[in-house]
């Protein structure tokens, strides 16, 4: 089931980046402005962060067996819309925003895996479906080079046939535990009760942090190594492509140490280390290997504490309620990534120099670490000795 279930996070993880790699060629082909190339790449990124508070709430009531085909088979509409059909800005932002869906799946892995694991075991399995994540790094790599080499729309056409066959593969193959416990009332009753409860805040300012932080990299790494130091834009591209691949690799790391030293520890631990981290980036130190070995441990802190995050969440909430907070918690997370580097262009426009913004994200690490460290301890403390009393 974790199998299935991740190898799907990644297919629609795949087809929901499809646009980004594209965005200097769409540019050009369409005439557009760098704010329209930046709205067309930021489109189907912000409507797959806030989709995933929706698929949430269903996936509670519905289960990942009927939600996880659908949403691969709604995904390759706009896929195959985007590789045969858009020719103009506004087509292709429609199609973009429909390619959002491809990014809600988060939301519906997450209370599937957790329901299928005992409790000592959830933080290496929900870490482990993290790890779908890079389904982005597969659209990165490959997307430009087989547009390139065999055809503009083979790309899309290529992954409309892998969502095709994932979602026959996916009706066949997944269940829903039995017993799995289902929530009475409406969808919208639900997503009520889950923006009332203190944890759902609390877990997405985390998630905000340490995925956001990662987002964000990955998006303003390649900008910020042409611009300090002067790389060429494929050195640039490679370097943020290691940054990417190494949290991807934390992130069941982090959910493993969670289930061995609990979540907190973890989280205060990663944020410690972004937060130093940081500190030092701001200096602008020889790229190698100071500066290098900083960007790195960010890469494996951020990793870590993503997979620390939803580790907390099979703890704080209860069983029927994973995928709602799962749906609010993910949409905080990639709405977070969207912040930092617009500060970071800010910040350089305004001084010629990064030292603010560095020391901003610093600052930011070390509330998470504060925060985590006493309010969000207690609470797990909390949900320990319940768990003990039961």
């Amino acid at each position: 089931m974790l199998a299935v279930a991740t190898i799907g996070f990644a297919i629609t993880f795949w087809a929901w980046a499809l646009l980004s790699p594209l965005g200097a060629t769409l540019r050009e082909q369409l005439g557009a402005s760098a704010f329209e190339q930046a709205l067309l790449v930021a489109v189907p990124v912000v409507v797959g962060s806030l989709g995933r508070i929706p698929v949430g709430a269903l996936t509670d009531r519905l289960g990942a067996r009927r939600m996880f085909p659908v949403v691969a088979l709604l995904t390759v509409v706009p896929v195959l819309y985007l590789g045969h059909f858009a020719d103009s800005l506004a087509g292709y932002l429609v199609g973009g925003f429909f390619l959002g869906l491809g990014g809600t799946t988060f939301a519906i892995g997450v209370p599937f895996v957790n329901a299928w694991y005992p409790p000592a075991r959830r933080g290496l399995a929900l870490g482990v479906f993290g790890a779908g994540m890079g389904g982005t790094a597969i659209s990165a790599f490959t997307t430009v080079q087989l547009s390139t080499a065999i055809g503009p729309g083979f790309p899309f056409d290529l992954v409309a046939v892998v969502l095709v066959l994932y979602a026959a593969a996916a009706y066949l193959l997944l269940r829903d535990p039995v017993g799995r416990p289902t929530p009475g009332g409406t969808v919208l009753g639900r997503l009520a009760i889950t923006l009332r409860m203190p944890a759902t805040w609390q877990l997405s300012f985390l998630y905000a942090v340490a995925f956001g932080g990662f987002v964000a990299f990955s998006v303003y790494l390649p900008t910020y190594l042409t611009t300090a130091y002067g790389l060429d834009r494929p050195d640039a591209a490679l370097r943020t492509a290691g940054f990417v691949v190494l949290a991807v690799a934390m992130r069941p790391v982090g959910g493993w140490l969670s289930d061995r030293v609990r979540p907190v520890l973890v989280l205060v631990t990663a944020f410690a280390v972004v937060a130093v981290c940081a500190v030092l980036a701001s200096f602008q130190l020889p790229l190698i290997p100071i500066a290098t070995a900083s960007f790195l441990a960010m890469a494996a802190a951020l990793g870590a504490g993503t997979g620390a995050v939803f580790a907390l969440v099979a703890r704080m909430v209860q069983a029927e309620q994973v995928g709602a907070v799962t749906g609010v918690v993910g949409a905080a997370g990639g709405l977070g990534g969207f912040f930092p580097p617009l500060v970071m262009g800010v910040v350089y426009g305004a001084s010629g120099s990064y030292l603010l913004g560095f020391l901003l994200l610093a600052a930011t690490a070390a509330t998470a670490g504060g925060f985590t460290a006493t309010i969000v301890r207690r609470r797990d403390d909390g949900g320990v000795r319940a768990d003990r009393l039961r």
